[in-house]
């Protein structure tokens, strides 16, 4: 697997979250969601064996990896979570059942089973809003210095869900803002050997997701990317993906009209 079991950049016990610096006058920012796998020390291993942490169900193989390398190829920040999507889930709204999961996936997650709203508030005061404080505060930070930015978040998904191949290499989720979203559809499906999902394998409207929280709302140009799992879950393929969307990106970045200015489009969800 693309990261050792357990392991972040930094210990959520230090931040629930990362940071890349980077130039905002290019436009971009990048989110990586369910970057680690990590849990703090409090919290053990949930009561999960290791092998859990390998899966999906922790995190997204492969993305922390390749948000760094994007951030780095195009100079631009970045945010990343530190702590497992197991822990608290930072890609859902407050008020989603699926916040902290009792069951993943066929796995009883013994350390949320029992967890109160005293433990809930808890996670969430501690781990998942400070990841989207920071958010908001590097898109305060870019619009006050004149450059609004497209948001461009990186997931991973698995190569089969409950016996069903997934066939798309990558995808592109998207609500109603079409701006990012249809030209990255477009450059990735130049490409003669990927087949790419316009809204798969998932639906891109999900009401107080991270996209619609810090771009459907503020009226940001938005894209949320997945690329399956098999193709990033090493170091070799990582490397491949991101030379390949590097130039796909930055096409999109120079050609597309209206990616860095406040618009909305209002959302399916409402």
């Amino acid at each position: 697997m693309a990261e050792t079991l357990f392991a972040a950049a930094k210990s959520p016990d230090e931040a629930p979250f990362e940071k890349v610096e980077g130039d905002r006058s290019r436009g971009l920012l990048l989110l990586c969601d369910h970057a680690s796998n990590a849990l703090p020390a409090r919290y053990g291993s949930l009561g999960l064996p290791a092998s859990e942490f390998s899966r999906h169900i922790a995190y997204d193989i492969g993305v922390r990896e390749l948000t760094l390398g994007l951030a780095q190829a195009f100079g631009v920040p970045a945010l990343m979570t530190t702590y497992s999507r197991l822990l608290i889930d930072p890609n859902r709204g407050e008020d989603d059942p699926t916040l902290v999961m009792r069951l993943s996936d066929g796995s009883v997650v013994p350390g949320n089973a029992t967890h109160d709203a005293a433990e809930r508030q808890h996670r969430l005061g501690t781990y998942h809003r400070p990841y989207h404080e920071a958010v908001a505060a590097e898109i305060d930070a870019a619009i006050a210095e004149g450059h609004p930015p497209a948001i461009l978040s990186i997931h991973s998904y698995t190569p089969v869900w409950r016996g069903v191949p997934r066939p798309w290499h990558a995808g592109i989720l998207w609500d109603s803002d079409p701006r990012f979203a249809l030209p990255l559809l477009d450059a990735l499906r130049s490409d003669p050997d990927l087949v790419v999902g316009d809204n798969e394998p998932y639906d891109g409207a999900l009401k107080n997701d991270c996209m619609y929280r810090h771009g459907t709302a503020r009226g940001l140009a938005h894209a949320l990317l997945e690329v399956r799992q098999d193709l990033i879950g090493d170091a070799a393929g990582i490397e491949a993906w991101t030379q390949r969307l590097v130039p796909l990106v930055a096409k999109v970045l120079q050609q597309a009209p209206d990616l860095n200015t406040i618009r909305h489009y209002g959302s399916r969800c409402d």
